[in-house]
C-alpha cells in the first residue's frame, strides 16, 4: 500500500471515528473532524502532510496515488 492510500484511509477513518464519538459522547469531538478536513485542504495546496512525512521516515514506499 502506498503512502497516498494510507494517508487517505487514515484520514477517512479518523473522520468517521470522530463523527461517531461526537454523536455518542461529546460534540467536542467534531473539532477533530474539522482539524482533519483542514489538514487535507491545506495539504492539497501546499503538499505538506505530516503523516506522509512520518510514513516516509518509517520506510513506506511512496508509490503512485490510486494505482
Amino acid at each position: 500500500m502506498s503512502i497516498d492510500r494510507i494517508v487517505l484511509a487514515f484520514a477517512g477513518a479518523v473522520i468517521l471515528i470522530s463523527l461517531l464519538l461526537g454523536y455518542f459522547f461529546s460534540p467536542y469531538w467534531y473539532w477533530l473532524t474539522a482539524f482533519v478536513g483542514f489538514n487535507l485542504l491545506q495539504s492539497a495546496f501546499t503538499g505538506l502532510c505530516p503523516l506522509a512525512k512520518i510514513l516516509k521516515a518509517v520506510g513506506v514506499k511512496p508509490g503512485e496515488a490510486f494505482r
